[in-house]
């Protein structure tokens, strides 16, 4: 019976320990709360490479899921609005403007979707995990918010995170900083926490 509670309480003992690492906190790390000041900024370049047929499937970085509904082909527009489409996204993500070498093998990853949601103009709605896996930062923030394309700026929901990031939130604002057609855009975007273990 003895030999029984020790085991018992040997795996308790690892739990608390395994739980410590899996949500990245430790007894040195204090959980900050500020809605002047963030406590942590970061700036990050998204990079989606849509899959249209045309391009190479090894060098893109997103799919359509879905077409658009036939309520987008029915509502006049000027250019189309694609609503209804969903995009499934896994895009590297970087810290300066370049594509990096290697598409798959970049330490930070934006992963989920975006799908288009007007009727009346060309805007999306995005939900998404950023996964860093680095010596530097490891865990995920999630984030997502409506995206209107045509603003210069506009500000998604940091919305939780896992790992360096347990439980931080804030604000990302988004800006388009290239485009080229459908196939290719990149997206600066500028992460404030506003809660966040540091």
């Amino acid at each position: 019976m003895a030999s029984l509670t020790i085991v018992f309480a040997a795996i308790f003992l690892l739990s608390l320990t395994s739980a410590s690492v899996v949500h990245g906190r430790s007894s040195r790390r204090r959980f900050v709360r500020s809605y002047d000041e963030p406590c942590m900024e970061m700036r990050l370049y998204l990079h989606d490479i849509l899959y249209d047929y045309s391009n190479s499937t090894s060098n893109s970085t997103s799919a359509a899921a879905t077409k658009p509904t036939a309520l987008a082909t029915a509502v006049p527009s000027t250019g189309g609005t694609f609503f209804g489409q969903v995009v499934v996204f896994n895009d590297p993500m970087t810290e300066g403007r370049a594509l990096p070498p290697s598409l798959e093998e970049t330490a930070v990853r934006a992963q989920g979707v975006y799908l288009y949601n007007s009727k009346e103009a060309f805007n999306a709605w995005f939900a998404f995990s950023i996964v860093f896996n680095s010596t530097g930062r490891r865990g995920t923030l999630n984030l997502m918010g409506a995206d209107i394309i045509a603003e210069k700026t506009r500000d998604i929901s940091v919305v939780g995170g896992t790992g360096d990031f347990f439980m931080s939130r804030g604000v990302a604002t988004l800006r388009t900083d290239a485009f080229e057609g459908f196939t290719y855009f990149r997206l600066q975007m500028d992460i404030k926490l506003y809660e966040c273990y540091v």
